[in-house]
């Protein structure tokens, strides 16, 4: 299902025309419902998760036994080693497959995933959807993505070489303040689209646009 509809769509390529007008650079927006699906995380809390279920049994194993007795009668259970093993290893498997189906929740995965990780996911998904769509495509390799992560709650901007050598990132910062302050109103096509125009101010600044300048990469909202 489409996160933006077909007027919502328009702001952002609106936006994007109209910025273009006055730049040789060329504005590419991306919005994503999600960077990663972190399986790789989800399996690191299954596993720590089980692992130390699997400790607190070896370590206090009498609350265990006595709530296994209770489950089969109340009668008392001489355990053997082999099924204090069994019973340690089967607490640890349920352990890992419990936690790894509450983690299909995607609130709960969302939530739990550490920030920093959430942000260095969306960063390569980022370069990753530039190197394909936007690097050097250009002819003066004047080049910008916008690209807005919903699940992740985060956006990055990327340029190209010739632009990132001109303009430091932190000025990228009033663009990103102006495209999350709308955002976080719902106003997710507002929020690019103030986004793209401030990356547009910047743009004419250092790169104005010339009288043969070509629209090179479309102006259309990609939407993942």
């Amino acid at each position: 299902m489409p996160i933006l509809n077909e007027e919502q769509h328009k702001i952002v390529s609106d936006a994007v025309g109209a910025a273009e007008l006055t730049t040789s650079g060329e504005i590419v927006t991306v919005l994503a419902e999600r960077s990663d699906g972190y399986t790789d995380v989800v399996l690191v809390y299954a596993a720590a998760i089980a692992f130390t279920a699997m400790s607190l049994f070896a370590l206090l194993p009498a609350p265990f036994m006595a709530f296994w007795d209770m489950l089969i009668g109340g009668w008392m259970h001489e355990w053997t080693t082999g099924e204090l093993a069994s019973m340690t290893i089967a607490l640890g498997l349920i352990a890992f497959i419990v936690t790894w189906l509450a983690f299909l929740w995607e609130p709960l995965r969302f939530a739990l995933i550490p920030g920093p990780v959430k942000s260095s996911r969306v960063h390569d998904r980022a370069v990753r959807h530039f190197k394909v769509g936007a690097e050097a495509r250009t002819q003066g390799r004047t080049g910008v993505l916008i690209y807005l992560s919903m699940r992740e709650h985060r956006a990055e901007i990327v340029a190209d070489q010739p632009i990132a050598e001109k303009v430091p990132a932190e000025v990228w910062g009033e663009a990103m303040a102006d495209m999350l302050a709308e955002i976080r109103k719902g106003c997710t096509a507002e929020g690019i689209a103030a986004g793209v125009r401030d990356v547009g101010v910047v743009l004419s600044e250092h790169f104005p646009r010339n009288g043969d300048d070509a629209n090179e990469l479309p102006d259309r909202l990609i939407e993942l």
